[in-house]
């Protein structure tokens, strides 16, 4: 196996371009620690939650991910972005002087396990430094849209750090070699296991067996792959490497990549919460374009009762709540209907997500897509919490099929941003990819 780069070039792929890197990881590997130091993924770290995780570590890998800059009086313009990512490469230069994260001494790609505790199945994929495809390669097509303002967030913090602070996931099409060499990379004790508070067991094993390595390059050069969490990371990956063309490892990201199907990730649906709307309001407005009926709330509550309409598969729709009570849209309008742009894709225009943002949000409530507006919320606790706190309306809606998924990407076409859900998440702060080597 190649020693002399982490992102030496391997033979080309018609598919995926996969590489070794030399990682990255905290020096102490125990898993009470790594418990610790580790975190969610950037986007589903709440602020309350940011702080509960500074809190638990000095060293928690929250403070490179979403590091805190406080206002300067008299400053004039925005900068906070830049005094962001120029903190979190401070901070992680100053982790590395100080030992708290070590580099490994030759590439190697890894076997990341994630293992929920409910019993089912586990999802098994592997972490590598996937190449920026060219244009007009299909090789990795996203699904969803991004906002700008959060793609330049990330772009500055990968430009100011020069590190993967955290892996996109890629759900590849199956090969049948690839579960083979996985089963055959998992044979020995983990290099990395931690258990995160939702009881998903994270193990990780580091692999630099040529024969593995490139097997599994070649396997996965046969396939691609759609985008299934990091959208953002993918859009500021694609825009810092136009701003520093040549750049040492800018022209690949740190990516998980899983299986579509079985062995792969399953997909839930990103509520959303619009402010400031009464449900009284929101549910007259509606009824223009929807049949509405109340849905019973039990003694369990109103949470209990969106997780028995989700998991109902006679159900559709969506539904409404300000944290208490329970409405039901359905049977959508022919007017409601033709909010939907009708030269999108079939499998564009008949998803949920679509018809409530078109159609509901947009046409009924008069409310433009931005993160201002329109917020999202990744489970049914925090969209009803959200309601009640903002005084305003859950939409609580379903995840599309990760068959549907693939379908919208493969058209070309763009679910609206936020829409889908894939679990279970890998652990941010277990294995980072610097660019430098």
């Amino acid at each position: 196996m190649p020693s002399s780069s982490a992102d030496s070039p391997l033979p080309t792929a018609t598919g995926l371009e996969v590489r070794p890197f030399r990682a990255l990881t905290y020096r102490q590997r125990d898993p009470g620690h790594l418990a610790r130091v580790s975190s969610p993924a950037y986007d589903l770290v709440t602020p309350e939650g940011r702080e509960r995780l500074a809190a638990a570590d000095p060293h928690n890998v929250v403070r490179l991910i979403l590091p805190h800059v406080p206002p300067v009086a008299g400053r004039p313009g925005d900068d906070s972005v830049q005094r962001s990512a120029e903190q979190s490469a401070r901070t992680l230069r100053q982790w590395q002087a100080d030992g708290v994260l070590a580099r490994d001494a030759d590439p190697a790609l890894w076997v990341y396990e994630m293992r929920p505790a409910d019993g089912t199945p586990a999802t098994v994929g592997w972490l590598g430094a996937v190449a920026l495809p060219p244009a007009g390669s299909r090789a990795v097509l996203p699904h969803e849209d991004t906002y700008p303002v959060a793609v330049e967030g990330r772009r500055a913090l990968l430009a100011a750090t020069g590190t993967d602070l955290e892996p996109i996931v890629l759900a590849h099409d199956p090969d049948p070699e690839v579960p083979l060499l996985t089963e055959a990379a998992r044979g020995t004790e983990p290099t990395l296991h931690v258990a995160d508070a939702d009881g998903v067991q994270h193990r990780l094993w580091r692999v630099t067996d040529p024969g593995l390595v490139r097997g599994l390059v070649g396997a996965l050069g046969r396939t691609g792959a759609v985008i299934a969490d990091g959208h953002h990371r993918f859009a500021a990956a694609r825009a810092n490497e136009s701003r520093a063309p040549g750049a040492p490892g800018a022209g690949a990201l740190l990516a998980l990549l899983t299986p579509m199907g079985p062995g792969g990730l399953t997909v839930r649906g990103i509520h959303r919460v619009v402010p400031d709307l009464p449900l009284a309001d929101a549910v007259t407005a509606a009824a223009a374009g929807f049949a509405v009926t109340d849905v019973p709330v039990g003694d369990d509550g109103t949470a209990a009762a969106v997780q028995r309409w989700l998991g109902d598969p006679s159900e559709e729709g969506f539904l409404l709540s300000d944290g208490a009570r329970l409405v039901r849209l359905g049977s959508p309008s022919a007017q409601v209907r033709a909010c939907v742009p009708p030269e999108a894709p079939a499998a564009w225009r008949r998803l949920d997500v679509v018809l409530a943002h078109h159609g509901l949000l947009q046409a009924l409530w008069g409310r433009p897509d931005d993160p201002e507006s329109v917020l999202v919320a990744h489970t049914v606790q925090e969209a009803l919490a959200g309601a009640a706190a903002r005084h305003g309306v859950a939409v609580l809606l379903r995840g599309p099929s990760p068959a549907d998924v693939a379908a919208v990407a493969r058209t070309g076409a763009r679910m609206p941003r936020k829409s889908t859900l894939f679990v279970p998440k890998p652990r941010t702060g277990l294995v980072l990819r610097p660019h430098a080597d």
